[in-house]
């Protein structure tokens, strides 16, 4: 890797770097990125890393798609080596890594999702732009079909109480979802609309109306937003989502009892045929009976064996089914071998977990966080002595070593305090 600093930008502190692997060009900022900032100029989305840091390394990659997928857009791609310049995390509170920032004008905003191409760069052009774009041409509108977005619409005019609260949802959750807003005439163009305004949801090929009814055009505000952003927060997510690490806690902020069926997947992202068909058996209860569940569960599946352990406490066996309940945190297990249930006995699972009537595991007590902690600290450990030995001792045998060290000395110096004080105290008998 060599670095071509270019004169024009060189005041900033800024270079261009090439990459042999991606052979595209990255913008590597240093300590002067601080003054820019406070300038306040365009639009940066930035890569906050250390070179010792093992995500960061898998990111690599990722981020040089990030950068090919913005560089013709007006949002400047950069990243900061931490190591290198220390002041720039401290300057924007950044302490874990890697970390992701998207800075707008005065503002700023932490990428939280999952991190591949896509939701980085969908993250990207949404915050990097109004809360709600306005749609003004059918054909734009086709376009954003196309793309298979999920995103959400308000259809009629901008003024009154759903179109207030419709915008003021859109800028809180702006870093979640696109929101658009279109005239009555092009909507209708797409979708069939009985009652004005609406809001909609479009996902999967299908749109579903948020429920506007007399209920709703009450006067207090505050629980038409309670509403909407309760409602939002639920269909944001597709109706079998995958889930991981990197989305899991947004999946928390539903408040719904989450399915998940935990395979395995290989390294070109294939599950094997006998798990694929427990995970198509899951799918298609919540695709048959979406009116029944989809208020109160989230579907979804997980190949991040480390994320379901973490949740059952043990090493499960795949493939696996497991509930949880998000708010308090407990989590249910079926009594059957999930490779042996069907429909209707996953269906009648999930019956008895929503009438409560289902035994219950873990929860969010201060004994069981701390025994969490030791077994996601105990796997994590095991996972890395298996992968690399040596490593993993070289990493636990300096600290320990730096501290039974501490202690050896802390020992003897009282020791050694000891017999001189002895010493001192028989020299003054004699």
């Amino acid at each position: 890797m060599f670095k071509v600093a270019l004169s024009g930008i060189l005041f900033f502190g800024i270079f261009l770097v090439v990459s042999p692997a991606s052979s595209k060009w990255i913008l590597e900022l240093g300590d002067n990125f601080i003054d820019v900032r406070k300038d306040g100029e365009g639009y940066w989305l930035v890569l906050f890393y250390t070179p010792w840091c093992g995500q960061c390394s898998r990111l690599e990659p990722i981020w040089a798609h990030v950068v090919q997928a913005l560089k013709n857009t007006h949002i400047r791609v950069g990243r900061v080596d931490c190591t290198t310049f220390p002041n720039v995390p401290k300057a924007f509170n950044v302490i874990t890594y890697p970390t992701i920032k998207l800075f707008k004008v005065d503002d700023e905003f932490t990428f939280e999702g999952d991190k591949n191409t896509d939701e980085i760069v969908n993250f990207a052009i949404r915050m990097s732009g109004p809360s709600v774009q306005h749609v003004t041409r059918s054909e734009s509108l086709t376009n954003i079909k196309n793309m298979n977005q999920l995103f959400f619409m308000y259809v009629g005019d901008k003024d009154g109480l759903l179109w207030d609260t419709f915008s003021d949802v859109a800028s809180k959750m702006q870093a979640h979802a696109f929101y658009y807003s279109t005239s009555v005439d092009i909507a209708k163009r797409h979708i069939d609309i009985h009652s004005l305004p609406a809001v909609f949801v479009h996902k999967e090929n299908s749109h579903f109306f948020y429920p506007v009814g007399e209920g709703n055009f009450i006067e207090e505000s505050e629980n038409l937003n309670a509403s909407i952003h309760e409602w939002i927060n639920h269909e944001r997510f597709e109706t079998f989502q995958k889930i991981t690490e990197g989305n899991f806690n947004e999946i928390l902020r539903t408040k719904k009892y989450i399915v998940l069926v935990v395979v395995e997947e290989n390294k070109l992202f294939q599950v094997p045929k006998e798990m694929l068909e427990f995970r198509n058996i899951v799918e298609s209860l919540i695709r048959k009976k979406k009116e029944k569940y989809h208020k109160y569960f989230q579907f979804g599946w997980t190949s991040s064996h480390e994320l379901a352990n973490s949740i059952a406490m043990e090493i499960l066996s795949l493939p696996y089914l497991l509930v949880l309940n998000s708010t308090t945190m407990h989590h249910h297990v079926p009594e059957d071998d999930p490779t042996e249930m069907t429909v209707d006995a996953i269906d009648m699972f999930l019956e008895k977990i929503y009438n409560q009537t289902a035994p219950t595991y873990g929860g969010n007590d201060l004994a069981v966080s701390f025994y969490r902690q030791y077994f996601k600290a105990r796997t994590t450990l095991a996972d890395r002595w298996r992968g690399n030995p040596v490593l993993t001792t070289v990493l636990l045998g300096l600290p320990l070593g730096f501290l039974s060290f501490i202690l050896y000395s802390c020992c003897c110096a009282n020791i050694l305090d000891a017999d001189d004080d002895e010493e001192e105290e028989h020299e003054k008998r004699e």
